[in-house]
């Protein structure tokens, strides 16, 4: 009997890879960049089953081009503003994709932002390789301590949660503000206030939300304008919550204190983006869910889910389950 055949975009990890392979007739788009769309379109070709990365926009055509044999889209992500879901749930398709999982390791790299930030760490590193350091001086590198200090988080799901958790292993004071939350944790010491109170009484802000509709440019030159001008703001949720030209435009005049961005609009950011000439800003490529576990954990799920949907089981984590009131 001959294998379901099965597209994946780019190589992921080898714990969930290897499952696929086992089970499925492999594609594999081996290029360090994803496929382009005219590649993208042709590969999904027949195939049983797409697992594919942020990176690919996923859309009716992708989903047609690839046949009325497609039974399960595997994202190897915990969002999936790449897939269009209502497209998928109209053909009956599960979408699978990787929540819980990367929630400790992507709380882990924006804390490291706000320190890093804060504490002019990528700058002091500088200042040394380039043969500045001479002699130590009282008033180099002057930065924001945490102790004290408050911890603005809009978002407050699991990763959020876990920020507040370490926030207060920091002796600082946190709020958050998050409209789609239904029930405070009891657990957590954390405050919810509104938007507008949170932009005005933090001292370090953290992005972790979802990119909607509401969320696009969530953070614009109205909202800078209102924080604080000693303020870190940080981003690991989704690059277009903020307006990167009225970020560029508060950095520069000083108007907020410096800035950490691990997902930016677009990505990669052209190296002439004037956000480069700052120095009052760190810029990572996308990695703050890239520990070794983590990223096995994803590939595991990504598998799992892949192969649920290609034996007509139900995705141990699916976005769409009303797929399956539909069949």
């Amino acid at each position: 009997m001959s294998k379901p055949k099965v597209f994946v975009t780019r190589n992921i990890p080898d714990k969930g890879f290897e499952l696929i392979k086992d089970f499925c007739d492999v594609d594999l788009w081996a290029g360090d960049l994803p496929p382009g769309r005219a590649d993208l379109l042709q590969h999904v070709r027949g195939v049983d089953a797409l697992l594919c990365l942020l990176t690919d926009k996923i859309d009716a055509e992708v989903m047609d081009a690839a046949g009325a044999q497609l039974k399960v889209i595997s994202n190897f992500a915990v969002g999936f503003d790449n897939i269009d879901v209502n497209a998928a749930t109209a053909r009956k398709i599960p979408v699978g994709n990787t929540p819980d999982v990367l929630t400790d390791a992507t709380a882990d790299f924006a804390f490291a932002l706000i320190l890093s930030v804060g504490r002019y760490l990528m700058q002091g590193a500088r200042y040394v390789r380039n043969g500045q350091w001479k002699t130590w001086n009282p008033m180099l590198y002057l930065g924001v301590e945490l102790k004290g200090a408050t911890l603005g988080l809009v978002g407050f799901g699991r990763i959020g949660k876990a920020m507040a958790r370490r926030a207060i292993g920091f002796d600082m004071n946190v709020i958050y503000f998050d409209p789609n939350e239904t029930k405070p944790d009891p657990d957590i010491k954390a405050t919810s206030v509104d938007f507008e109170t949170l932009l005005a009484d933090s001292d370090f802000i953290s992005l972790h939300t979802p990119l909607t509709a509401d969320t696009h440019h969530l953070i614009d030159s109205e909202s800078l304008a209102k924080m604080k001008p000693t303020v870190v703001l940080v981003n690991t949720s989704r690059g277009p919550v903020v307006d990167l030209e009225a970020l560029y435009q508060a950095l520069k005049d000083g108007r907020i204190f410096g800035a950490g961005l691990d997902v930016t609009e677009p990505e990669p950011l052209p190296l002439d983006h004037p956000l480069f000439t700052l120095d009052n800003i760190i810029i990572t490529p996308h990695i703050a869910s890239a520990s070794k576990s983590a990223r096995d954990k994803m590939s595991w799920i990504a598998a799992k889910n892949l192969i649920a949907g290609l034996k007509g089981e139900h995705l141990p984590n699916c976005v769409n389950p009303q797929v399956y009131q539909q069949k």
